[in-house]
């Protein structure tokens, strides 16, 4: 039997080294506490919902041009701290038109290509100030007569066209839909003989409707003074006038770029 000393001295041990009381048990020390978990917070607006986020976030099934498969994987971890690096230092490799982005003049003209006319050359000041979002009529590509119906004032540089293309999520599916609604070559030309547009902003991955891609695109771009956004999520976004801005990755030579944009209400 071990002395009244040695059990006296055993006990602190004992009691450090004894296993927390449940953790619904209303006397359980601080120092048994659950560790916190660590979770970030993911927001689509911010500034107490004064600043809306309408870039999409990249992730591997997110829709790609005239792919079924989606974008695939993107982001690669070839340092690792698990793998004993001293940090982790991410690649990423995807089409420059993926996900929420922007077009240069090059996209689709091979003089302004070679001119170097790409995404470094956009204008930042179209690409950031007053903007109007508004809403489609749901049955029809965007034609020369659904602009006229949309009575857009003049003045008016920056309209995001919010489409059906919303209302079925198809920036949420991974198969390419070629039935999206876009810009028809009339409603294109339209737009640029009747309006001030200087910024079209859209929800899918192309401002133009498939059966009329390159007609479209070439009317819009033609001048260089129309900057093109696609990709946008502008689902629970009220119509109206917000600050827009757009701000896409200084790529020299690339005829696309990932953008970031936001609203400001």
């Amino acid at each position: 039997m071990a002395p009244p000393l040695l059990l006296l001295l055993l006990v602190p041990l004992v009691a450090a080294t004894a296993p927390c009381a449940h953790p619904a048990h209303p006397s359980q020390p601080a120092s048994c506490a659950a560790e916190p978990v660590l979770a970030p917070e993911r927001r689509e607006a911010h500034g107490g919902g004064r600043i809306l986020d309408i870039t999409h976030y990249y992730r591997e099934d997110m829709p790609s041009w005239e792919s079924g498969a989606g974008v695939g994987q993107f982001l690669w971890l070839p340092a690792s701290m698990r793998n004993g690096s001293l940090a982790n230092n991410s690649e990423m490799r995807m089409p420059t038109h993926t996900g929420t982005h922007i077009d240069a003049p090059g996209h689709v003209f091979q003089h302004y290509f070679d001119a170097g006319f790409d995404v470094d050359t956009l204008d930042l000041d179209v690409l950031n100030g007053p903007a109007l979002l508004v809403d489609v009529p749901r049955d029809e590509n965007i034609t020369a007569k659904t602009m006229e119906s949309l009575h857009i004032p003049k003045g008016v540089q920056r309209v995001l066209f919010r489409t059906l293309n919303t209302d079925r999520n198809l920036m949420w599916k991974k198969e390419f839909d070629t039935s999206y609604v876009g810009f028809m070559k009339d409603g294109a030309q339209w737009l640029v003989d009747n309006t001030d547009i200087k910024l079209v902003g859209i929800d899918y991955l192309s401002v133009a409707a498939f059966d009329d891609l390159i007609p479209s695109h070439l009317v819009l771009l033609e001048n260089r003074d129309i900057i093109l956004v696609e990709g946008l999520k502008l689902e629970n976004v009220i119509p109206g006038i917000y600050s827009l801005h757009c701000l896409p990755l200084r790529l020299r030579g690339a005829e696309g770029s990932p953008i970031r944009c936001i609203l400001i209400k």
